[in-house]
């Protein structure tokens, strides 16, 4: 054992995105760093696809299907005549979807520059989407088709794991037994592999490196985890190999199987802070092996789970600002694969990632991990030290852009985050994942936006009051509607996440779901949405006790890898995978606006039932929302410009309102509107401490202006204000 810091080089193994780098090697680094050690990353996902879809890299794929002599389907075939003008056009293409070399996006929009196959033919109507001003926008969606059609030719032709967000997910997902798993790393490699491990090799030769790092979040990343690991093992065996991630965390915690450890040396669960600084004393001779904390290792051929430290896991105030060194951020690519503007946040434009509050503050829905510490151990960091890490990495990174990626943000810290970044004066754009709750209002959202808050995601799920009880969610078909309306009235964007499946669901159910959202988009509640088939996983608490639900585990017993997904009977309800395809279709095309008037029967090939939803189900909810007295302790602050009086007349005097391009002038009591130039200027933003609304109330009251709350709810002057930049929050 040495005494030295161990060189720590952590890596993101094939694929996870293509517009910007998953954020774990970059959480750990700048952990380390807080701690004055050195360490590197890389995302050799990216570097894959860079490698590959190059002009060499092309041509080296042609030539690789030429000599293989392989028959292609007829799309290949037609590919493989035009491949002198795929090579003559991916370097351009690339360095446009690098955001260099704009003026491309001309020649690309007028559908005469690149090679089209099959992907093109779902191209319809591109003025609709991107109008006649979208010309990058709608260049990047055509140069998107271009790489999927390329992408499409590597399935068919050299590797059918390929896939530009996931490798080989098949063999990662469900996998109880490593049996397929070990045959497929035991085969030879595969083109895509040759590609990886040749970046390797350079990598480690760079970076020597003591411990290789590998996370992989999905199970898409599986594969060439492994296979990373196994050729360090064989080409590198003095380096010591660690494993963790979302897919260890969630699928490997009952592990048996020692065949994994030829190809890694340990495997961390959970929070990997403190595991790793455990790990690097075991490293440098300073901690036993059976004091590693959440470790699995395999002792004398037998898989072992050492859990032995005393050390706690770290507090989010100590958990550092996530650092991007290393990683090339100029070279991510920014692809448009669907035209609908809040879909496109996915993978179009760099977002660094930071998380407000580790776990999920509301921890009770019953298809969700909460028996698991990312979900269960919920912990908030404070809105200056946020803010400060926001402006942290902004400085890092050049990039003003951010994705909170919490699992739910908690809207008292989002209010307080939004507060700070105003008060700092500093332009951020962010978007992050939610909870439908009440505690959205009008006011709140109108804060979010100011902030530079572009979009959220949130879990209307199943879309069934019945089912939102039954999966304890927190809210109803209402609330959720009401909440998105807000959010989509403040100019914010709104995706829901949909379920379709839950335990005992019926046919009537899932169709009235789907009703239900063909309202919200028709009504333009929400913007874009995603069916997901339920799934059952070992840590929910469906999972852990399924007669609750009346379902029947067909997989009960663990296996000796990987155990989350559990397969099941689901007597009480439908046939849900019959209504996978409809119900995708369906949504895709209300997305594009189209079809919203068509009957739900159209999108199913068998016979539904008839929706039990009324037509203006969704409309009448929209009209049912009545604003009350908000809280004492709630937050009031003025966004707008001070206001302005202007002369005097018969005791009135007119209140000059100001906030971006809009000016407002009201006529007010000439006492009322000296008053409000005073007091609006001590409730807006700055260094003092933000108002109350019991504050402003007493302010108010101790003015002798009169009745409080006739001038809260009387005549159209805070109706105005409100308008104008007075909020609530």
């Amino acid at each position: 054992m040495s005494t030295k810091n161990p060189k720590v080089f952590f890596i993101t193994p094939p694929f996870t995105q293509l517009n910007t780098p998953y954020p774990a090697t970059a959480y750990l680094k700048g952990f380390l760093n807080t701690h004055g050690l050195e360490s590197h990353q890389a995302d050799l996902g990216l570097e894959v696809i860079l490698q590959l879809f190059s002009k060499a890299g092309l041509k080296q794929l042609f030539a690789n299907i030429e000599a293989s002599g392989k028959k292609l389907n007829e799309n290949g075939q037609r590919m493989l005549r035009l491949q002198q003008s795929y090579l003559r056009t991916i370097d351009p293409v690339i360095s446009f979807l690098h955001d260099k070399n704009p003026t491309l996006a001309h020649v690309i929009a007028e559908q005469n520059y690149l090679p089209e196959a099959s992907r093109f033919q779902q191209v319809t109507d591109l003025e609709w989407a991107f109008g006649s001003m979208g010309v990058r926008d709608k260049a990047r969606h055509l140069a998107t088709l271009y790489l999927e059609d390329i992408s499409d030719l590597i399935i068919d032709a050299v590797d059918p794991h390929f896939g530009f967000s996931r490798y080989a997910e098949r063999l990662g997902r469900s996998a109880s037994s490593f049996h397929e798993l070990n045959q497929a790393l035991e085969a030879p490699l595969t083109y895509i592999d040759e590609i990886l491990v040749e970046i390797l090799s350079a990598k480690i030769q760079s970076e020597k490196p003591d411990l290789v790092a590998i996370t992989a979040p999905f199970p898409g990343n599986l594969y060439s985890a492994l296979r990373c690991g196994q050729w360090i093992k064989k080409h590198h065996p003095q380096i010591k190999i660690a494993f963790g991630g979302g897919y260890a965390n969630t699928e490997l915690r009952s592990l048996q199987e020692p065949r994994v450890f030829e190809f890694v040396d340990f495997i961390t669960l959970d929070d990997g802070e403190t595991p790793l600084m455990n790990l690097l004393e075991h490293l440098r001779g300073e901690r036993e092996l059976s004091d590693l904390k959440r470790t699995f290792c395999c002792i004398e051929g037998k898989v072992t789970y050492v859990n032995g430290s005393k050390d706690s896991d770290v507090k989010q105030k100590d958990v550092g600002v996530p650092d991007y060194t290393d990683l090339p951020l100029d070279k991510y690519l920014s692809v448009i694969e669907i035209a609908n503007p809040m879909h496109r946040l996915w993978s179009d434009g760099r977002w660094n990632k930071l998380t407000l509050a580790h776990g999920c503050y509301w921890g009770k829905c019953t298809f969700c991990d909460i028996s698991l510490s990312y979900i269960k151990d919920y912990e908030a960091a404070t809105a200056p030290m946020l803010v400060d890490r926001i402006e942290a990495m902004i400085a890092q990174t050049g990039n003003n852009g951010f994705h909170f990626v919490d699992e739910a943000a908690p809207p008292a810290l989002m209010r307080d985050v939004a507060l700070e970044i105003i008060r700092r004066d500093l332009t951020v754009v962010w978007w992050t994942n939610i909870r439908f709750e009440k505690s959205f209002t009008k006011d709140l959202c109108q804060l979010l936006v100011r902030s530079g808050c572009i979009a959220v995601s949130g879990g209307l799920e199943v879309a069934s009051d019945r089912l939102l009880t039954l999966i304890d969610k927190g809210v109803t078909v209402s609330q959720v509607a009401q909440v998105a309306d807000h959010f989509t009235q403040a100019g914010i964007l709104v995706h829901a996440y949909l379920m379709y499946g839950f335990p005992t669901q019926t046919a009537q159910e899932t169709v009235d779901s789907l009703e239900v959202v063909r309202q919200l988009v028709e009504n333009q509640v929400i913007h874009s949405g995603f069916w997901h088939q339920f799934a059952l996983t070992a840590h929910s608490p469906v999972g852990l006790n399924p007669d609750a639900y009346h379902i029947k585990i067909l997989n009960p017993e663990p296996g000796s890898f990987a155990n989350n997904d559990l397969e099941h009977a689901d007597p009480q309800g439908t046939d849900h995978a019959q209504f996978s395809e409809g119900l995708k279709k369906s949504l895709f095309n209300y997305m594009h606006g189209i079809g919203l008037d068509m009957p739900l029967q159209e999108w199913f090939e068998f016979k539904i039932p008839r929706t039990q939803i009324p037509k203006n189900y969704i409309a009448r909810i929209l009209t049912q929302q009545d604003e009350k007295i908000p809280k004492a302790n709630a937050k009031i602050c003025w966004l707008g410009l001070v206001p302005t009086l202007g002369k005097v007349s018969r005791g009135k005097t007119a209140l000059c309102l100001s906030m971006g391009r809009e000016e407002v002038e009201l006529l007010v009591p000439e006492a009322l509107g000296i008053w409000l130039v005073d007091i609006l200027a001590r409730i807006s933003l700055g260094p003092h401490k933000t108002w109350t609304f019991d504050e402003f109330q007493k302010a108010y009251s101790q003015s002798g202006l009169g009745n409080f709350e006739q001038f809260w709810q009387g005549d159209n002057i805070v109706e105005e204000l409100r308008e104008m930049g007075l909020l609530v929050v």
